[in-house]
């Protein structure tokens, strides 16, 4: 298959997955229709013609310029803050942000793990960060956290977050929660996405066990029709499981329910009003995404793209509003530490040439003062493997010269931070503002102005997949992208 059709399919199935990959059935497995149907939807990303002459400019400024890391290795408890003398350009950058996003152009890359494993260590212990909140479900990052002091290190990760991140690299980040969580700056967990997530919801926090059977049941219904395509038996059977989340959300107010609550779950004692928004989200994803999901998996059989765009904007504006929750109710006073896909976190997706998703998502959301008050870091590769959301393993596509990644990597480093924000334009750094060539996911081409989008890029020489740790129950734990 000549490589222009390899893109154009991968592309296809990424947007399949997205809107199927974090929903689950009984058994723990995510299902994901034939790309096929919306190949034809993908636009062709073609680079400008750039003069060699002004590509070794760009290339020769971008050497003097850029941070080169020592290493993305996280770091050892104990070892004292010389192991970040590296990061302290950071420190001027940041020193006024309540907000740093950590994106990603792949979900299945070791050395992102790695990599924003440690800048969140060094965020946490030299600038007061104490707030991670991950791309996975409301509910099941505050239910983990909440026995994250009892359990072991992989039970928590894999109790929170979406299972396309289990793996060896992630560890450290979880044993370093758990460490901090007897220390007096805990790092706190929580997440901001409103999908349903492998462990579903058991109700085992209620304490009206008929009450937390039924929630279960409901859970597993909505799981089913999420992924199916009977949008006629869910109309039937939609306001019953309505009216069970609404009678959760009555029974997790009582206070002898918050008590249940605390004593189960000790180290979260935000919990009980983390577990009242997740029923909240539950009922307004019961009334609106279930039907939208249905609908875009219908769609797509048929080549019509329009149904998955709607449920891509849906569940962005859902994280959008989950988060400002989560910054301005639960935790006014902390700093964040953000953790999600690239697309997820730009400033203006919706300006970015041949993305799979052309519409608004979470970072263009930002009103302009949460924008002005946050740092977005996007990392991309520029060499090596990357895996999808399936764990299928593809290769980095070769740079093409004058792209973003291609003038970053003529630093010579394996490890290289470029700030855009704090730029003022000149010959030399005429990219940053301007559209020029990348590659999301390794492969798949986009055109974007990296100042509009970024604040922050980190290029990573060469990447290699995660190892992963996923059980067969739940191996296909995925969230959207």
């Amino acid at each position: 298959m000549p490589a222009h059709q390899t893109r154009k399919a991968f592309t296809a199935f990424l947007l399949t997955a997205s809107i199927l990959g974090s929903t689950l059935i009984p058994d723990g497995k995510a299902y994901a229709s034939s790309p096929d149907a919306i190949q034809g939807q993908v636009t062709e990303v073609k680079t400008a013609r750039t003069s060699d002459e002004k590509i070794a400019e760009w290339e020769n400024w971008a050497k003097d310029h850029v941070y080169r890391l020592d290493t993305i290795q996280p770091s050892n408890p104990g070892n004292g803050t010389s192991q970040y003398k590296d990061l302290a350009m950071l420190k001027p950058l940041l020193h006024d942000k309540r907000i740093v996003f950590l994106g990603e152009s792949s979900h299945g890359v070791a050395e992102f793990n790695l990599a924003k494993t440690r800048l969140i260590q060094f965020l946490h212990q030299e600038m007061g960060y104490n707030v991670l909140a991950f791309e996975s479900g409301l509910g099941n990052t505050s239910l983990a956290y909440g026995k994250a002091g009892q359990q072991s290190a992989e039970q928590t990760m894999k109790d929170s977050i979406f299972g396309v991140w289990w793996s060896k690299e992630i560890m450290p980040l979880f044993e370093y929660l758990k460490t901090a969580q007897k220390s007096k700056q805990p790092l706190i967990l929580t997440g901001f996405d409103m999908q349903l997530q492998y462990p579903l919801f058991d109700g085992q926090w209620l304490k009206d066990e008929a009450m937390a059977k039924r929630l279960a049941e409901a859970e597993q219904k909505l799981s089913e029709y999420s992924i199916g395509t009977d949008l006629e038996a869910y109309r039937k059977e939609k306001k019953q499981l309505i009216q069970v989340y609404k009678d959760a959300l009555k029974s997790i107010k009582t206070e002898a329910n918050k008590a249940h609550v605390k004593q189960l779950y000790p180290d979260n004692p935000k919990l009980s009003m983390l577990l009242e928004r997740s029923l909240n989200d539950r009922i307004r994803v019961a009334q609106e995404f279930v039907e939208i999901s249905i609908k875009s998996t219908l769609g797509m059989e048929n080549g019509d793209y329009a149904p998955f765009l709607e449920s891509m904007e849906w569940r962005d504006q859902a994280m959008h509003d989950n988060l400002m929750w989560l910054a301005t109710d639960v935790y006014p006073t902390e700093k964040f530490i953000v953790w999600g896909h690239n697309d997820h976190i730009r400033k203006a997706q919706t300006e970015v040439m041949g993305s799979p998703y052309p519409v608004p998502l979470l970072g263009e959301m930002l009103s302009d003062e949460m924008k002005k008050y946050s740092y977005i870091l996007g990392l991309y590769p520029a060499s090596g493997q990357t895996a999808d959301n399936l764990g299928n393993v593809h290769d980095v596509l070769p740079l093409e010269p004058g792209s973003i990644e291609s003038i970053l990597s003529a630093a010579g480093a394996p490890y290289t931070f470029m700030d855009l924000r704090y730029q003022n334009r000149e010959s030399g750094n005429s990219w940053m503002f301007e559209p020029r060539f990348a590659y999301s996911w390794g492969m798949i081409p986009e055109s974007l102005v990296a100042r509009d989008q970024y604040d922050g890029i980190l290029l990573i020489d060469d990447v290699s997949p995660p190892q992963y740790m996923r059980s067969s129950a739940s191996s296909e734990n995925m969230p959207v992208e």
